[in-house]
């Protein structure tokens, strides 16, 4: 009888844990991709063991480009754009959204007060704010997540500073200011700006080296990657590519840059000892985000036209899925531990 009651607790046990949906992917056990699909004006939830769409979480009707998770992987954080292009006529987006992950919901709202175009999002370890480009007020507006109260903002001093990277001291931010085709260097303790930098006509998108000495963005009229000295905060060096550029992320390791070419659905390998394209990578058409996973085994690249994510193998080169997301995917996050 004992045996039997012990047998019958055991399924019931199982049976709970198969019901239990924080035993589910995305639920802050096991991580998920998260994808910003502007087209269809939602956040993906991927499985990234499986390679497939679990879930989507409608972002009202407003469209959001990118996204970040919190470090638990709970919540998400996406800035509400409106419906343009960088410096082109539409809606002027004027809040961020937060997401709860596991009820695959949206739990709060952060209010810019007046339209921003709120873009790329950046959560800072090391202070714990969220940093969010606020492009038609030329800053960056630091929110505290633990509150959704704005706490300060930093000037750009430039227009469509469209994308922010910062180094992993939390000391410094860049900024990628697409058209003045510039990069706005940003003291984020002392909140305001150090220098801009002349790169191009038009610039897109922007990335940091692990040991943060050099940030990269691509010239949007040549086919080539501005190098930039973060201790001279000038441009040391050009990296000609197959084709112009657009987001670029390093490898865990340090030793690649990865570089999206749109116009020829490729990703371009860069040697960073050498600043030399090594080896390209054939994608979907019009790749645009790049995110490698934080084992540094995957990267995954979001490419809009197709509605996909490609996922790349960066031990063997090449891509081993292709991920179904929404229409015009784009912003991409990893949401849990590795």
């Amino acid at each position: 009888m004992w045996l039997c009651l012990t047998l019958a607790g055991v399924c019931l046990v199982i049976l709970l844990l198969r019901l239990d949906t924080s035993a589910q992917p995305g639920a802050g056990s096991d991580p998920v991709l998260l994808v910003a699909n502007q087209g269809d004006r939602n956040v993906s939830i991927i499985d990234p063991t499986a390679a497939r769409q679990i879930a989507v979480v409608p972002e009202g009707g407003i469209t959001g480009h990118e996204v970040v998770a919190s470090p638990d992987g709970r919540t998400a954080f996406v800035p509400i754009y409106g419906d343009s292009g960088v410096g082109k006529p539409g809606s002027d987006g004027s809040n961020m959204l937060v997401i709860d992950i596991a009820s695959r919901k949206v739990i709060g709202n952060v209010d810019f007060g007046h339209g921003v175009r709120p873009h790329c999002v950046v959560y800072d370890p090391n202070s714990g704010m969220l940093y969010i480009t606020t492009e038609l007020d030329q800053t960056v507006t630091a929110v505290d997540p633990r509150t959704l109260k704005i706490v300060g903002t930093i000037p750009t001093t430039e227009a469509e500073s469209h994308m922010l990277v910062i180094s992993h001291d939390g000391r410094r931010g860049y900024t990628a200011n697409v058209g003045p085709g510039t990069v706005s260097v940003l003291d984020m303790t002392a909140r305001k700006t150090i220098t801009v930098i002349r790169i191009a006509a038009s610039t897109q998108r922007i990335s940091i080296s692990n040991d943060d000495s050099m940030v990269f963005t691509a010239d949007q009229s040549k086919p080539q990657l501005a190098v930039i000295d973060t201790s001279t905060n000038k441009v040391k060096s050009w990296v000609p590519l197959p084709a112009v550029g657009y987001g670029t992320a390093p490898t865990k390791n340090g030793r690649w840059l990865l570089v999206a070419m749109q116009s020829v659905g490729k990703v371009a390998v860069v040697d960073l000892s050498t600043l030399k394209v090594v080896r390209t990578i054939d994608v979907p058409p019009g790749p645009g985000e790049i995110l490698v996973r934080p084992d540094g085994m995957i990267a995954y690249v979001s490419c809009p036209p197709s509605h996909q994510v490609a996922a790349i193998d960066l031990s063997k080169w090449k891509v081993t899925a292709l991920i179904d997301a929404g229409k015009g995917a784009d912003g991409l996050a990893w949401a849990g531990k590795p």
